[in-house]
């Protein structure tokens, strides 16, 4: 009988996220698996830039730091770990992390997760799913990612790795996988892939389930948050859990941090659509049973869609962009006439120059306050080049302020950045081929 519940842990919402919270809980959580959710549109699209320069590169940037603490806990804690950190190469993930065993001294199990990478199967004129344009039509595609679902991973932890590293898959699908192996479910029990669905994604934003980007001060309070734990989440053999954090963290978990992060990002909570099932969440109950401990009920699903979602990256040019501030009396009124300065100069050659004025227009467009009376505004101008060198103008003329603009402009500042722009597709499932590679070592320095 398999072991119930089955606790999944989470270790990261993003690239960038923090480390720290994730060793906790492989250290305090009990968990039997730990996931690490790092990729989106945009992260993956970089990756492959990076790949493109360098072949040994292009997985994710904190891959190797955030390994190097995790395997002397999961050597005596016995979790098993998966995770998107492949990014655009999890071959060469494979290899960092084998090369960190070897040092360390702990034997280990790897499979790497290959076949989201569509580029070369993609068909150029398929429609983008946000313009309607053939994707010929956007420039030179630089990636190409099919979102795999939880039956891509499945033959890696039947394999006994102790880490699966992927590419891109499906968030939720991430977390939907363990669950799906250790119960045995079947791949068309929609309703257990619904229910598993849900866990995943209310799993997959990490600290937002417990209080992070859900605070607000005097309004919505979360404690300690300097100190935020991250989730896990004890699931049955039907697909029910119960949400907790590891105690001595900081951080909330209860019905208003669960509901939140349950509708985030869902379009159609009746028909959310995962590679592996199309799941309504309008089923779904929460219902809060102690401190820090929410739990999940219901949801149910669908059969699967006929295709798989692709992100598609794109060469959109270079940005170039110039920042100054101004500060103390009438200083919104010198921020925009130096913004206006900049834009009769360059308009012409940047045809959609972006002014804002941070502190004032930059989020909303405009300011809803007719009584704004802002101390201090920083002046910030970006626009499009085909060249690194003609985006250099636009900080350039920024910088120029200091002696040829208002009066008391300061902390001038210029950046050029590559731009890679994102749409998405969809492609037949037959079209994609996962596979997977199991590599070894068992502390013999002759394995591999």
């Amino acid at each position: 009988m398999p072991k119930s519940p089955l606790r999944v842990g989470t270790g990261a919402a993003f690239s960038g996220d923090r480390i720290d919270p994730a060793l906790f809980l492989a250290e305090r959580g009990e968990l039997d698996f730990h996931v690490f959710e790092c990729l989106a549109e945009r992260t993956i699209a970089l990756a492959q830039l990076r790949k493109r320069k360098d072949p040994s590169q292009g997985y994710d940037p904190l891959f190797e730091r955030r390994m190097e603490g995790l395997l002397p806990l999961l050597a005596r804690r016995r979790f098993r770990i998966v995770t998107n950190m492949g990014a655009a190469n999890p071959p060469a993930a494979g290899d960092a992390l084998l090369s960190i065993a070897r040092r360390l001294g702990i034997p280990l199990k790897v499979a790497v997760v290959t076949g989201d990478d569509v580029l070369d199967r993609l068909d150029r004129d398929a429609r983008a799913m946000e313009t309607g344009q053939p994707l010929v039509s956007a420039g030179e595609l630089v990636s190409a990612n099919a979102y795999l679902g939880a039956d891509a991973l499945l033959p890696a932890l039947q394999l006994g790795a102790d880490v699966v590293i992927s590419g891109r898959v499906a968030d939720p699908s991430l977390f939907l996988a363990p669950i799906v192996h250790h119960y045995g479910w079947a791949l068309d029990d929609f309703d257990r892939l619904a229910r598993g669905t849900a866990i995943g994604h209310l799993l997959e934003c990490a600290g937002q389930l417990t209080g992070g980007y859900f605070a607000e001060p005097g309004l919505k309070d979360v404690r300690d948050m300097a100190h935020l734990g991250f989730p896990f989440a004890d699931v049955d053999a039907d697909g029910n859990a119960v949400l907790a954090k590891a105690d001595g963290t900081g951080g909330r978990i209860d019905l208003a941090t669960a509901k939140e992060q349950l509708l985030y990002e869902v379009t159609d909570p009746h028909g959310y659509v995962t590679p592996d099932v199309i799941a309504d969440f309008t089923s779904v109950s929460l219902r809060q049973t102690g401190l820090d401990r929410v739990e999940v009920h219901g949801a149910r699903g669908k059969s699967r869609p006929a295709k798989f979602k692709v992100s598609v990256g794109y060469l959109a040019g270079y940005v170039g962009e110039g920042e100054i501030g101004y500060a103390g009396a009438n200083a919104l009124a010198r921020a925009r006439l130096a913004g206006d300065i900049v834009c009769e100069r360059l308009v012409r050659d940047f045809p959609d120059l972006r002014v804002d004025l941070i502190g004032s227009t930059s989020l909303h467009g405009r300011s809803f306050d007719a009584r704004e009376r802002p101390y201090e505004v920083r002046l910030r101008v970006a626009g499009r080049a085909a060249t690194a060198e003609r985006a250099m103008a636009i900080g350039e003329e920024v910088e120029a302020l200091y002696t040829n603009g208002p009066g008391g402009g300061g902390g001038a500042r210029k950046y050029v950045r590559e731009q890679i722009g994102i749409v998405s597709t969809l492609i037949e499932r037959e079209r994609v081929e996962p596979n997977v590679t199991l590599r070894e070592w068992s502390g013999d320095a002759q394995a591999a």
